[in-house]
């Protein structure tokens, strides 16, 4: 009897203590400003929480997706990868705590199968907890579906024992390496699950500096304007470098948002299409794709006259037909003669020739003429060649001179009397 008592008392009790948990999570879950972080008023702070609903928006991320986070200029999410892992993943957890910022974790399998308190302190601390499949393979773009399936649903079951609850586990997964197949995709998608890529990583899983991790970070961050972070809990470099990169994102104005999926007790927050995406047109400038026109009005609604033929120079105000057009690849006929084709137009009729007013006076001759220069006469010399006969001289007494022997016109086919050259020696003849 006493034992069925203590049962009867208990039970009600552990309805009253799973509210109060409920309610305190809820309470973490919601956003934190600056100026209530609890120790440290001039905290970063969580500026926003951003519903989503995964079935209307099953990828995001604009490193690969034509559809991010619908956010606003000067606002990030924080995101951490293939934790828990201590002490690093607590570390991190601490940080973000100082800051009361809030964050979305995705959690490999295996790692919350081995630190099952870990994941579930990331929960207690009000953070998102999406998947990151079973094993990390860095190659579910190549491997059969099959075991990539296997790979997906074990890492949900994995997060789901660690914590104890399915609601717990987020319908949020990003593949690891972010190694995307479509095949993937498209299960991930039957299921509900949204895919997360980002919008700037800052290569913390490179062995690279912390002061590295912080440069990259901020610089990418400053070159979009806003987006999703992609971090890593795991490392340490990630440990020295989050500090600075919170401090340095409060100093320039930036904001925190948490994202949560939409439930039927929490729903979604408004956002139009164009808030997704990844590079969103503005109203004010034409889109390059068809029908859209930009939007503009007419000054006033007047109009122009219509100009006549009359009115231009050519041929006196006559209008011309083009010629008719032909086909060449007709064949002809012997004796016949080829018939344009007719043209696909109507034919046009002429128009009656106006007054011609304006005239214009014919050019003298004389400034077409073109003075040519004189040039005095050359006479040429060209060396016979060896099959050609000499002419005969007069005498065999004749002075040196004569050696060099003149070319008449009619000498020989061969011979050529060429004005404007130099006498040339014949050879032969030296």
């Amino acid at each position: 009897m006493a034992k069925t008592l203590n049962r009867t008392w208990l039970k009600p009790q552990r309805i009253f203590c799973a509210g109060l948990l409920a309610a305190a999570l809820e309470l973490a879950a919601g956003p934190v400003l600056a100026g209530d972080c609890p120790g440290n008023p001039d905290a970063l702070g969580t500026s926003r929480t951003l519903v989503v609903d995964p079935r209307e928006h099953p990828r995001v991320g604009g490193m690969q997706y034509p559809e991010t986070l619908p956010l606003k200029d000067h606002e990030v999410v924080l995101t951490f990868d293939d934790g828990p892992l201590p002490p690093h993943s607590l570390q991190v957890l601490d940080i973000l705590a100082r800051e009361c910022v809030k964050a979305t974790f995705f959690t490999i399998g295996s790692m919350a199968h081995a630190y099952p308190q870990d994941l579930r302190r990331v929960l207690a601390a009000g953070h998102s907890i999406g998947t990151h499949s079973q094993t990390h393979p860095l190659s579910m773009n190549r491997m059969p579906i099959e075991r990539a399936r296997k790979e997906i649903d074990d890492g949900i079951a994995s997060a789901t024992a660690a914590l104890g609850d399915p609601a717990a586990v987020a319908p949020f997964m990003r593949i690891p390496g972010l190694l995307r197949a479509k095949d993937v995709e498209d299960y991930l998608a039957s299921k509900g699950i949204q895919v997360w890529s980002a919008d700037f990583p800052a290569d913390d899983w490179r062995h690279i500096s912390a002061d590295r991790v912080y440069q990259l970070a901020i610089s990418r961050i400053e070159a979009k304007g806003k987006g999703i972070l992609l971090l890593h809990d795991i490392q340490a470099r990630t440990v020295a470098a989050l500090p600075r990169i919170l401090r340095t994102l409060k100093e320039r104005g930036y904001r925190i948002v948490h994202v949560v999926p939409a439930t039927p007790d929490r729903p979604k927050t408004p956002t139009s299409p164009q808030d997704w995406q990844t590079h969103p047109t503005s109203d004010a400038v034409a889109s390059a794709h068809w029908p859209k026109v930009p939007r503009f009005s007419f000054a006033h609604a007047g109009t122009l006259p219509a100009p006549a033929i009359s009115d231009s120079d050519l041929r006196d105000g006559k209008l011309f037909l083009l010629p008719e057009a032909f086909s060449g690849s007709r064949r002809f006929v012997r004796g016949a003669v080829p018939v344009p084709e007719e043209s696909p137009w109507p034919r046009q009729s002429a128009v009656v020739e106006g007054p011609a007013t304006d005239t214009f006076p014919v050019p003298a001759q004389n400034i077409f003429a073109i003075p040519e220069k004189s040039v005095a006469p050359l006479k040429a010399m060209v060396s016979l060649p060896h099959h050609a006969k000499p002419t005969l001289r007069a005498s065999r007494h004749v002075e040196e001179d004569d050696n060099v022997q003149s070319i008449s016109s009619d000498a020989s086919a061969a011979k050529r009397s060429i004005p404007g050259s130099l006498p040339v020696l014949r050879p032969g003849f030296h």
